[in-house]
């Protein structure tokens, strides 16, 4: 698949290093251009672009920035992306990064339908309580008795669909977490949050989740 990666830390970094070591075409962007993205292209093969272009042709698009810089991303973002292209958002709020956000914080809006409001359409909520190295270093095949689970939320079926189909070929289960707007049982502070388990640890973590955001994740 042609894939666009939207943040070169270290999510999207081990993302970029993945995806393109199992053929995948990606083109992947960062804020400060893609001459800064050389060392990572040249060790992956993927493609340095600008923001703007990163979606072009791409059947997924991963927006893997800091909440706070979401509303700076380009307009006319998805421009180009492929017919039914799924948008994995791995963002958190952490409010002393990114300051207070009202719509989460007052209006009740879970992180990921946030983000969604921002960049004007709908994303699948994904990779965002896993470790970076557990992308590079706890990959493991189908039926491996050590293999993690994924949550994977969002309201777009076929697009949830090939995400978790993406998180399989990763090396991972993908348990399906729901819609956008139970996203709040794998945001930080909640028992799956960083979680290294597999299916059914996964799914009772999300089953104990509250809804009531914890001080330290709150502005």
């Amino acid at each position: 698949m042609k894939i666009g990666i939207i943040g070169a830390g270290h999510i999207g970094g081990n993302l970029t290093r993945r995806l393109t070591a199992l053929g995948h075409d990606v083109s992947v962007a960062n804020s400060r251009g893609p001459e800064t993205l050389k060392e990572l292209a040249e060790e992956t093969g993927a493609t340095p672009v600008r923001a703007e272009e990163a979606a072009r042709g791409a059947e997924i698009v991963v927006v893997t920035v800091p909440l706070k810089a979401v509303p700076d991303l380009p307009s006319g973002l998805l421009d180009g992306a492929a017919e039914g292209v799924a948008v994995i958002d791995t963002g958190n709020y952490y409010p002393q990064r990114d300051g207070r956000i009202a719509g989460i914080e007052d209006e009740g809006l879970t992180e990921s339908r946030w983000t969604e409001r921002q960049i004007g359409h709908p994303v699948i909520k994904a990779f965002n309580g896993t470790y970076a190295h557990d992308l590079i270093d706890r990959a493991r095949p189908e039926g491996a008795p050590d293999r993690m689970a994924l949550p994977v939320a969002g309201d777009d079926e076929a697009a949830k669909r090939k995400v978790m189909a993406l998180i399989e070929e990763l090396g991972f289960d993908a348990v399906d977490a729901g819609g956008l707007d139970d996203s709040w049982r794998q945001q930080p502070g909640t028992p799956v949050y960083g979680l290294r388990g597999g299916v059914k640890e996964v799914q009772d973590a999300l089953a104990a989740a509250s809804p009531e955001r914890q001080p330290e994740f709150r502005g």
